[in-house]
């Protein structure tokens, strides 16, 4: 149920309204609008940032004192807040509408990693796939009933119709607001609280406990391998959730039913996949489902890339008159598969290769990743397209996702899972 609703933020902030309201509307220096997707991009990296700096210390901090739904309440809180303050956001306001994005983002972000830790307490490993599967799905259909109704009845992204779709801050505020709600009332913390040692804060401690973690990473090998894969995988995923409906109006330039129906493509292909390759992952291998995943996402920029050559391809050999933004669907619909089946796969292999007490720890690792290839792929794709445009700076993923399948060949899920099941914690009371 969290999944089902933070996705609201994500897509309406992130993904489809806000983010392109911000570049052509409140920063609005068209034609080609590079120093609004800069500025967008320089927002996202920094609240990434503020996850990768704090994101392990409360993972470890969360771990001992059995505190995370606490901390995930808090993130939740902050996120609503500051969603619903961007309301106020008017056209030319870029300070005030840069500070709501970093601290809403943070929030989001960080809650991310909270829920995640919650994984391994929610069945047994071998059927972690299709339980993060479930979650993904979830989350498109959340995402898909809240992006719905707002494009339906907020109507489209532009300047004269500002005092109808600024409200989109608020409508998602709300909806995460109550869609949240039963994840709180049912929710249970594992574990028992551990008395904190005399003479020492909890921020000394989560630091001890993190230092410890980061000494005995190498016994980790597999999950620190596998880390860095999903640096580099995450790293072209959060640069197609944070400029993929971006593209689609500047480079495609789409029309308004267009734009819903890719909206609605995405979110159903999204789920599919999700769902679909949790099932898949059971039978054949975390690891080899995640590197499934991880080609169906090259094959997606491909044919976000060559839409234009895919367009008149179409128009040669089956003599149809077809416009880019439609055949611009099917890029989408690759994307939205390889988009919920990655992320699924990816945080269910964490899982897999994670020991118990040590969850949200490891998730925090898990988090700092994804956060710290937010900030590395968001801004080098905001660099490279000040220099060559949006268009052809979209292959920069292409070989952000052929670095994380490299990566991923030395992982041993086998070999992984043994030492996770293995592993006692000498601090346990």
């Amino acid at each position: 149920m969290f999944d089902f609703a933070n996705q609201a933020y994500t897509l309406l902030i992130i993904t489809v309204v806000f983010g392109d309201l911000f570049t052509r509307v409140i920063v609005g220096d068209g034609p080609d609008y590079r120093l609004g997707n800069l500025l967008w991009s320089i927002a996202l990296a920094v609240s990434y940032f503020m996850v990768v700096a704090v994101g392990p210390v409360c993972g470890a901090l969360t771990d001992y004192s059995r505190s995370r739904k606490r901390f995930l309440f808090a993130s939740y809180l902050l996120t609503i807040t500051a969603t619903a303050l961007l309301y106020f956001v008017e056209p030319g306001w870029i300070t005030y509408a840069v500070i709501l994005i970093i601290v809403s983002n943070f929030a989001y972000a960080i809650g991310e990693n909270f829920i995640a830790s919650f994984l391994p307490d929610l069945g047994p490993k071998k059927d972690l796939g299709w339980i993060s599967g479930l979650g993904w799905s979830l989350g498109y259909i959340g995402g898909l009933v809240a992006t719905a109704f707002t494009l339906l009845v907020l109507g489209e992204v532009s300047a004269e119709n500002y005092d109808r779709i600024r409200w989109v801050g608020p409508f998602a505020a709300g909806f995460f607001l109550l869609a949240a709600i039963p994840t709180f009332v049912w929710l249970k913390e594992r574990g028992r609280r551990r008395v904190r040692p005399a003479g020492q804060g909890y921020l000394s401690l989560g630091f001890s406990r993190l230092g410890h973690t980061l000494r005995n990473l190498a016994a980790f090998r597999d999950l620190s391998i596998l880390l860095i894969s999903i640096f580099f995988a995450m790293a072209g995923i959060y640069i197609i959730i944070s400029f993929s409906f971006i593209y689609g109006s500047q480079v495609i330039g789409w029309e308004e039913h267009v734009r819903a129906i890719m909206f609605v493509t995405v979110q159903i292909t999204a789920a599919i996949g999700a769902l679909g390759f949790g099932f898949i992952q059971s039978r054949l291998g975390a690891k080899r489902t995640y590197a499934i995943t991880l080609c169906l996402w090259i094959a997606a920029i491909l044919a976000i890339w060559q839409t234009p050559a895919l367009t008149a391809l179409a128009r040669h050999l089956f003599d149809v008159e077809w416009e880019a933004q439609y055949v611009f669907l099917f890029a989408g619909s690759l994307a939205g598969l390889s988009l919920g089946s990655s992320q699924s796969a990816g945080r269910a292999l964490v899982g897999v290769l994670t020991p118990r007490g040590k969850a949200a720890e490891f998730f925090g690792f898990w988090g700092l990743a994804g956060k710290a290839a937010a900030i590395f792929g968001i801004l080098g794709l905001g660099i490279i397209q000040t220099w060559a445009g949006l268009a052809d700076a979209i292959l920069f993923c292409i070989a952000l996702f052929a670095l994380a399948l490299i990566s991923l060949i030395p992982v041993n899920e086998a070999r992984g899972n043994t030492m996770a099941e293995e592993w006692r914690d000498p601090h346990r009371d």
